[in-house]
């Protein structure tokens, strides 16, 4: 993938990538069943590039407004340990993230898709958005991905970051 120096700098630098999930991790659609359970669909190439990010050195969270066992569950079963759900505002959810992990802001990448996840986006390093984000969050992020949420875009930004952090080919290297 194509990189500018400038994003190439901002990636490079991140040891945190924070995740929002409904429009991000999934396509944003809500499924819901007749007892009121709630079910969500996941991209395993996602999954597998978190892993990868994660065996890199990255660390991995997610800030999502709703409360989800499935997310719970998904989060568990990939090892992201960083799990903050029910967090409206996604700014203070943020900062609490950087203060508990002691990382900088600038060391962070933030992925959303909708104008709730922009006051984390204007804080972080590297602000991406997924290809089918609101106009608006398009407008503040410092990348876009070339695939929409919940269809390998999270994939897409692991691999961008261990691309531009060098540790792309070892991690791939593994399967070859």
């Amino acid at each position: 993938m194509e990189m500018t120096d400038g994003l190439r700098t901002r990636a490079a630098r991140v040891r945190l990538l924070v995740f929002d999930v409904d429009g991000v991790l999934t396509d944003g659609s809500l499924y819901l069943g007749d007892d009121g359970r709630e079910y969500k669909a996941f991209h395993s190439r996602d999954g597998h590039g978190m892993k990868m990010l994660m065996d890199s050195g990255v660390q991995i969270a997610i800030i999502t407004g709703r409360e989800s066992e499935v997310v719970r569950c998904r989060m568990a079963d990939l090892g992201v340990r960083h799990v903050l759900q029910g967090r409206t505002d996604k700014a203070a959810a943020f900062r609490h993230l950087l203060d508990e992990l002691h990382v900088d802001a600038e060391d962070t990448a933030y992925v959303g898709d909708d104008v709730v996840d922009i006051p984390a986006m204007r804080r972080a390093g590297l602000a991406i958005a997924v290809r089918d984000a609101h106009p608006l969050v398009v407008r503040n992020a410092h990348w876009v991905s070339a695939v929409e949420g919940g269809r390998g875009a999270a994939r897409e930004v692991c691999e961008l970051i261990m691309d531009a952090r060098g540790t792309l080919d070892e991690q791939l290297s593994r399967f070859l």
